[in-house]
């Protein structure tokens, strides 16, 4: 008997959609926590990884998401 899940299609994808906590366009001020490996600065907004280029550790900014994916989304810092 094959068990299947209520979120998931045939090809495993998640069929709730995006549930990102932040939406393209939106606005937040926060502190830069980490820096990934690319060099970008790492937020998180209710647990969720922002990559916020530009920023550096300790940066306390006001950022603009510019794009999301399922677990991350990226920003740049608004002047």
């Amino acid at each position: 008997m094959e068990v299947i899940s209520l979120f998931r299609n045939n090809y495993g994808k998640d069929d709730r959609g995006n549930s990102a906590p932040v939406n393209e366009g939106e606005e937040y001020d926060v502190k830069i926590e980490d820096t990934g490996r690319d060099g970008d600065g790492i937020t998180k907004i209710e647990g969720f990884v922002i990559f916020v280029s530009g920023a550096k550790v300790g940066d306390e900014v006001k950022i603009r998401i510019t794009s999301t994916r399922r677990n991350f989304a990226f920003a740049e810092v608004v002047e």
